[in-house]
């Protein structure tokens, strides 16, 4: 072991590991000036919504997610609310009853319908809110509704029970619109049409009615999602901006780029803050 500290620090300070060389990530703002993670977190005062943007199998946006967390956290503590893609409504009893201490985490765990990089990605967001006492919102719509509606069309979901409609958007409150640029782009493409891009619409929609069903005048809410659901301020935010104010609103996103040193221009103006990742970077699963 002291032989391995002593090389690499004759590797660092010979130059063979350029500091550099260890960069694997950086951070910009949204006209692709980098910033440092405490200008990031800055931004987020004043904020009522915060939604984090992830890349699903990248290491680094999980890390950011567990520390951006901690320091909302330290800032608000119990006005901090957190939500993710990753839970289906119809699964936020068993969640609350995990959080409240109520069932064993092999029972929670079996039938919670978990992502299978669960383990290593977001069990840690669950059992800071389980420590902290924190709400912790399933936002999505049950992925069997949304598989409906791109199978059969939004109309096959009037023939849900009204328990079932339940983890949906309200139908009534529902408008697919193929002109934001998010939805075109999948009605676009050769195996999209417009199922696809109703059933992804669907899902932001539903998000965004569980985020705000779960917002009050003190609460900060931090939301994690892939990134295509809120980059370009669309996708959740489409439909979240037409109950909250914009202002109120805070975008991270993540990317990914063979040189990190600057951020491309197809990738500025995605959010507020983009977190940049090498290309290399080793996946989670």
């Amino acid at each position: 072991m002291k032989y391995l500290i002593t090389l690499t620090l004759l590797l660092f300070s010979s130059g063979i590991f350029a500091a550099d060389h260890y960069d694997i990530y950086k951070i910009y703002n949204s006209k692709g000036k980098e910033v440092s993670f405490d200008k990031m977190m800055r931004g987020t005062k004043d904020k009522s919504h915060i939604f984090m943007g992830e890349y699903h199998d990248n290491a680094v946006s999980h890390w950011i997610q567990v520390e951006m967390m901690q320091a909302l956290y330290k800032r608000h503590k119990k006005k901090l609310v957190m939500g993710a893609e990753m839970f289906e409504a119809d699964n936020q009893y068993i969640l609350d009853e995990y959080l409240n201490g109520q069932i064993s985490a092999k029972n929670y765990q079996a039938e919670m319908r978990l992502w299978p990089n669960y383990n290593t990605d977001y069990k840690p967001l669950i059992e800071f809110a389980k420590s902290k006492e924190l709400k912790f919102v399933a936002t999505n719509i049950p992925r069997r509704y949304a598989n409906m509606v791109y199978k059969k069309g939004l109309a096959s979901l009037n023939e849900l029970t009204e328990l079932a409609k339940s983890y949906i958007v309200p139908l009534t409150q529902f408008e697919f619109d193929s002109t934001v640029t998010c939805y075109k782009e999948i009605y676009d493409m050769k195996h999209g049409g417009e199922g696809m891009a109703t059933a992804q619409a669907i899902k932001d929609a539903t998000m965004a009615h569980f985020i705000y069903k779960n917002t009050n005048s003190n609460s900060v809410f931090l939301h994690f999602q892939g990134a295509y659901h809120s980059d370009n301020y669309q996708g959740i935010i489409h439909y979240l901006k037409q109950k909250i104010e914009l202002k109120n609103i805070m975008s991270i996103s993540t990317v990914t780029q063979t040189d990190i040193d600057s951020l491309e221009d197809e990738n500025k103006g995605k959010a507020d803050f983009i977190i940049c990742v090498r290309d290399n970077m080793t996946n989670t699963h």
